[in-house]
């Protein structure tokens, strides 16, 4: 399964995870999600609990649920999904992500409904268990948290990391950076509020949560047992190793909005696993990330005078190769993309079995290596409905 997060420019397919801006300006404060208004919320609400009755065997007549559904929400302004209802909403959101190529395994999402914990320590601590339960050893579990919703004038917590692992970036002094670029924005707050960081390349950021509006964020440290990381290495350069380079087993992102039937759970990190070029063409090779494919070049002995020369696919393809071994011989699930756009066809003509759509953007599907070469590259796609529900959105969608 790969999740992916939404951003403007193009991005690989990583445990569905949706890429991330980099500018290194500390996040603003989020505003307090509002509510779709009543109408529009009860028809949200009477859509999802239809399809909920409709694609759930042995639900029978949706009509009491749908009576039940609107009564709470012209008495409260809201209403509660019902476990059931929590944890094939969540379901649905990920088999309805257009960027997302891992949603053959939709189905396979453990989802857990801590709703009713919402206080940033508590939080913290079941932030800490989902690494845990995904990680699982290293055999990756699809894992959803979902935290309290908003309410009408009562705004749940926020998560302020992008994803639940993710390292700092720092600035080296003469306009570099030390670390991830990515991270700088969020280890920047983070200082700002006493963190002490080691100024290390893969100094993992703490978790940050903000409880409501206007306050300022806690931080935590990430427990080691929390976090598997893996050392990488290349089967057959020993000099790799010597990079120091590793990366996370767990990619959860963490600030996207849950939405199902019109109530959106604005905390819900959710995780798959990684698929191989996600660390080996984008994290560890753009240029506004870890930038290594110069260094790996001149490990290789390449010509870096001349593109001609293809010393930046040459040397993309040894770093995926690195990745790839590395994640094997460590025994933590990961993808590549050959056996993952053979395993989403799969998905498309198991989904038109089913009478339904696979909306696809193809430009975030095809994986940034060997595009052509594998058979997703060749085909079109169900067009993508921006207003398609369950769904995981940007930030605070809908936020005023």
């Amino acid at each position: 399964m790969i999740f992916r997060r939404i951003r403007a420019t193009r991005r690989p397919a990583a445990a569905c995870p949706y890429a991330h801006q980099h500018a290194p300006q500390p996040p603003a404060p989020p505003a307090a999600a509002a509510p779709p208004p009543t109408g529009a919320l009860a028809g949200e609400a009477v859509a999802f609990v239809r399809q909920f009755h409709r694609e759930q065997p042995g639900t029978g007549d949706p009509a009491p649920r749908v009576r039940q559904v609107l009564a709470e929400i012209e008495r409260t302004g809201s209403y509660r999904h019902t476990a059931e209802e929590l944890a094939f909403g969540a379901r649905l959101a990920w088999r309805n992500a257009a960027r997302c190529i891992g949603r053959l395994y939709w189905r396979s999402l453990v989802v857990r409904d801590l709703r009713h914990v919402d206080t940033p320590d508590a939080m913290a601590e079941e932030c800490f268990e989902h690494l845990r339960t995904a990680t699982n050893g290293g055999r990756i579990r699809p894992v959803v948290s979902v935290f309290a919703p908003d309410r009408p004038g009562r705004p749940a917590p926020r998560i302020l990391n992008q994803q639940l692992v993710r390292y700092a970036g720092h600035p080296d002094g003469a306009g570099g950076w030390i670390g991830d670029p990515a991270g700088a924005a969020l280890a920047g707050l983070a200082r700002g509020l006493g963190w002490k960081s080691g100024e290390d390349r893969f100094d993992v950021l703490p978790l940050m949560i903000r409880h409501r509006p206007g306050e300022e964020p806690r931080w935590y440290e990430l427990p080691d047992d929390a976090v598997l990381e893996v050392p990488l290495r290349h089967p057959d350069h020993a000099w790799f190793a010597g990079l120091g380079l590793r990366w996370y087993a767990v990619p959860a992102i963490s600030d996207m909005t849950l939405e199902i039937g019109g109530v959106r759970y604005p905390a819900a990190p959710f995780n798959g696993w990684y698929m191989g070029t996600e660390i080996g063409a984008r994290n560890l090779a753009d240029a506004d990330r870890y930038d290594m494919l110069g260094e790996v070049a001149r490990r290789l002995g390449l010509d870096t005078g001349s593109e001609r020369s293809l010393w930046r696919d040459r040397a993309l393809v040894e770093l995926n190769v690195a990745v790839l071994h590395s994640y094997e011989r460590a025994g933590v699930t990961m993808a590549d993309h050959h056996t993952e756009s053979a395993r989403f066809l799969a998905h498309v003509a198991r989904e038109r079995r089913h009478g339904r759509p696979t909306p696809a953007d193809w430009s975030w599907i095809v994986p940034p290596v060997s595009g052509g070469l594998t058979p997703v590259y060749h085909r079109y796609y169900d067009p993508v409905d921006p207003d398609l529900r369950p769904a995981f959105l940007p930030g605070d969608a809908g936020a005023p």
